[in-house]
């Protein structure tokens, strides 16, 4: 029974390690840098984009608070947004925000699904934050885009 055991969550292990979920060679769409639309912040590079949700820029240029958002560390659009902004995954970027917290600093805000990320910049004066380019629409506008490796599927 005990080898059993030990076949079976040995090949359960197999199985997570060839699956494709969450792997690093999983595809992923374009993201969207977002805000809500009529905002104005041209010209933002990608490392403003780092420093702001490192919570390390605060005020946009005209002075108002900057409210960024983030999608759960588990979604796969949040850890390539992770990569390729701060080339860490969420997790390691938790001890970051340990750190942080002692300082008064708390992470930008997560929500659940990308359609709130966009309702909340939408509706939220000073927001940003990003979704997969194929579900922008007009109630947001894009400030940048970061490269992904699929296309839209519908």
């Amino acid at each position: 029974m005990a080898t059993m055991r030990t076949l079976l969550l040995g090949l359960s292990l197999l199985l997570l390690m060839v699956s494709p979920c969450g792997r690093a060679g999983t595809p992923t769409p374009t993201i969207s840098i977002i805000v809500a639309t009529g905002a104005s912040h041209p010209g933002l590079k990608h490392e403003e984009i780092a420093l702001i949700f490192a919570r390390k820029r605060r005020f946009w240029d005209d002075g108002s608070r900057i409210q960024a958002v983030n999608l759960p560390a588990n979604n796969p659009l949040r850890r390539s947004f992770s990569q390729q902004i701060f080339s860490r995954t969420p997790e390691e970027l938790e001890d970051y925000w340990r750190s942080m917290y002692f300082h008064g600093d708390l992470p930008p805000y997560v929500l659940a699904s990308e359609e709130a990320v966009i309702r909340f910049v939408a509706t939220t004066p000073g927001a940003i934050g990003y979704v997969s380019h194929c579900v922008v629409d007009a109630r947001v506008s894009v400030l940048m885009q970061l490269d992904g490796s699929s296309t839209c599927t519908h």
